[in-house]
């Protein structure tokens, strides 16, 4: 059972939950992952360590974490051996818990992953010819309620932490098995950087599209994003990172001057009836007013335009006349945009059913016409409900000697 309660109106409201950068452990040691340098030269002064030992031991540290990846104190060589039995006892290398991992028969794979304190969140790694996609949760649950999407049938449990958010990036990396394996000399040099590219990596691309809402967990998703960006550590380039929002629009220009990554907004709908049923955020925050808060993002241009994802609905935001009027607004707007259209994906429940192919190619034919790039995404991982809205976290209903008879049957159709 969790220790954390949930929260217990979900909805359009702007939720304001407890503040903390780290979760706390039965054991009391603190978890490194998710701090910057700074954050952890103060720990390290706090456990004991003189003002010039924290400043150096932070630094080695901070390398090792997130340059080469290293999940164990004794793999610090530089360390000395007496040192590395003290980090140890006060502090953790943590990694979320892998609780199921699944592989789509298109190459998708999808982990349900565990919380220090119980709490179960997914993320989602989509290969391509040329990139690899990784999609990244951002809070246990969400409180938006979109009803096309699975996951907005979940209350909203927590916010995760930057720990828990990077620690999906980290997880990858171990998965692929690629982390750098840079130089580690010269770390007491403080005039000392060290940088490395993606190049030619597995992945190479992350989207802040998992579960939850970003903007609503701003300071922990920037905290978490300027790790995978810091040339020191995970050196992901800010126009290889997505976020994606419903539309929470007092916090869009924050995210533009703060964080400074490619927007993507869910819009699914041209007109206030629709997208007030389907989007319900939409009565708080009016298309208007979105678009509005669109077309001043900071660093939006045609060399980085906004996406708008658009997810197909049979009759219901589907005709000629919604694809003529999203083609209007964006102009209207001069946004520089691009469309991406989603066949909807299918989940037990659900009050909606899947364009037709014919239907969507007519309305992407429409706004390409209007000049604006209209793209419709190929489902990836439906098999495994790892598709766009199917991600919830419906795992807790099995046994754990189901899950492991799940595991050794994936074993034995792999022998």
């Amino acid at each position: 059972m969790a220790d954390t309660n949930l929260m217990s109106i979900p909805g359009q409201v702007d939720p304001v939950p407890v503040a903390r950068d780290i979760t706390p452990r039965e054991d009391g040691r603190i978890d490194l992952i998710g701090l910057p340098k700074e954050r952890i030269r103060e720990l390290f002064a706090e456990a004991g360590l003189d003002a010039k030992q924290a400043k150096l031991r932070s630094k080695q540290v901070f390398h090792w974490l997130y340059h080469r990846g290293v999940t164990d104190f004794e793999a610090m060589t530089d360390i000395a051996k007496t040192m590395r039995p003290w980090l140890a006892e006060r502090f953790v290398i943590g990694r979320p818990e892998v609780v199921e991992a699944q592989h789509s028969t298109d190459g998708t794979r999808k982990w349900l992953l565990k919380t220090a304190d119980g709490h179960e969140f997914e993320m989602v790694f989509i290969p391509d010819a040329d990139r690899g996609t990784l999609c990244v949760s951002s809070q246990v649950g969400c409180t938006l309620n979109c009803r096309f999407c699975h996951t907005g049938t979940m209350k909203l449990v927590r916010n995760l932490t930057p720990g828990e958010i990077v620690g999906q990036v980290m997880l990858a990396r171990d998965a692929l098995g690629e982390w750098p394996k840079g130089s580690m000399a010269g770390l007491d040099d403080a005039e000392d950087e060290g940088h490395y590219t993606s190049d030619g990596r597995l992945l190479t691309n992350i989207v802040m599209m998992g579960m939850g809402e970003p903007l609503y967990n701003f300071d922990n998703v920037k905290g978490a994003l300027k790790l995978v960006m810091d040339g020191d550590g995970l050196a992901l380039s800010k126009r290889r990172i997505t976020l994606s929002t419903s539309g929470v629009v007092p916090m869009m220009d924050r995210c533009g001057e703060e964080i400074g990554v490619n927007l993507a907004v869910s819009l699914h709908a041209v007109t206030k009836e629709i997208r007030d049923e389907i989007v319900p955020l939409n009565k708080k925050y009016g298309i208007e007013e979105l678009l509005e808060a669109c077309a001043a993002y900071p660093g939006a241009s045609n060399a980085r335009r906004i996406t708008f994802e658009y997810v197909m609905l049979k009759d219901k935001n589907d005709t000629d006349e919604h694809a003529r009027e999203l083609v209007r607004l964006l102009k209207h707007y001069k946004l520089p945009a691009k469309v991406n259209l989603i066949p909807f994906n299918p989940w037990p429940g659900a009050a909606y059913d899947t364009s037709t192919p014919e239907r969507v190619k007519r309305f992407s034919d429409i706004v390409f016409e209007g000049g604006i790039s209209a793209p419709v995404r190929t489902p990836r991982g439906r098999d495994i409900d790892a598709a766009c809205g199917q991600l919830k976290t419906a795992a807790e209903k099995k046994s754990r000697a189901q899950r492991d008879r799940e595991a050794a049957e994936a074993a034995a159709a792999e022998a």
